[in-house]
């Protein structure tokens, strides 16, 4: 990327990146070029980890709010920054905590596991976090007769419903960027290329999941692109993704679900706020920093390690 202001952009973000002794994240729904400089790609929760083990002392999250809370939330001793603070989520802003606590209250008796693509107060009223990976086996760690509130992600809880044989009470949320892919456009792709596999995100809406090859993560999708023997994918999730997909599997071809009739694309509005230019703006001036109370924290953190115990 080049721009007038900063024609070496790049190299300058590395250079300071040094300087600073930073860590750069990038989530897989990044522009490429964000992609290429980070020094490492994935989903949420394995950034933040990632994040945790290195001995940075500055966190540069290119990705959304929550995602840059989760990694304060792991590393409470590193600063971490966001590139664009109005880069938010709609499936994190669709569970408002004040609301919660009263859906929570309304429920006794039932435990929350919530999807780790929450804020930190949601974090913190809950008794367990999942990720998209772990969430099968999270759910069936506790009885059958247990009763469980499962949120913000409405589509995916009613995945693991299906799976599980469960019947969780659902938190009516979800991701705009899969909830808007629309069926008929599957299908349509699909008797366009009769050869290619169909590999959807959980966060789809179940419509969707029942045409599907394969349901995983994105990192899980990334993961069966690779080792799959198919030579086409139709790809029911952001468009990120594709850039890794192509680097590597470049003999491969792959089709993005579109949801935008001007461009082959389903692109996530606030992860495509993030630019190079913001990116090295953040690491140079160090903000905007993600700032969280220590009582928030800790709550927070809680049902991520017991997530971690129970996922060993």
């Amino acid at each position: 990327m080049k721009t007038s202001s900063f024609p070496n952009i790049a190299d300058d973000i590395l250079k300071l990146k040094n300087q600073k002794n930073a860590v750069i994240l990038a989530h897989y729904y990044q522009v490429p070029e964000i992609q290429d400089i980070a020094d490492f790609i994935g989903d949420s929760l394995q950034l933040s980890q990632n994040a945790k083990n290195t001995n940075a002392e500055i966190i540069v999250f290119a990705g959304v709010h929550f995602m840059a809370e989760t990694a304060k939330i792991l590393s409470p001793q590193k600063k971490v920054v966001l590139p664009d603070l109005n880069a938010g989520c709609s499936l994190a802003d669709s569970c408002p905590p004040d609301e919660f606590k009263k859906f929570r209250e309304d429920h006794p008796n039932h435990i929350v596991i919530s999807y780790i693509n929450c804020s930190a107060k949601i974090k913190a009223l809950s008794d367990v976090i999942c990720t998209s990976s772990n969430a099968v086996k999270i759910v069936e760690s506790f009885p059958k007769n247990q009763k469980i509130i499962f949120a913000p992600d409405k589509n995916l809880g009613g995945y693991i419903n299906q799976i599980t044989g469960r019947n969780m009470v659902l938190w009516n949320g979800s991701c705009e960027v899969h909830d808007i892919i629309k069926a008929e456009e599957v299908i349509r792709l699909k008797k366009m290329h009769p050869d290619a596999k169909l590999i959807a995100h959980p966060e789809c809406k179940e419509i969707i999941l029942q045409m599907a090859d394969y349901i995983g993560s994105t990192t899980a999708l990334l993961n069966f692109s690779i080792k799959d023997p198919s030579e086409k994918f139709i790809v029911a999730t952001e468009t990120g993704i594709l850039h890794q997909m192509k680097k590597s599997s470049p003999g491969k071809e792959f089709i993005i679900v579109s949801t935008d009739e001007k461009c082959s694309c389903n692109d996530c509005p606030y992860m495509k706020l993030n630019t190079l230019e913001k990116l090295y703006l953040s690491l140079k001036n160090e903000r905007p920093e993600i700032l969280l109370p220590a009582e928030l924290i800790k709550a927070a953190e809680s049902p991520i390690l017991k997530m971690l115990e129970l996922s060993s």
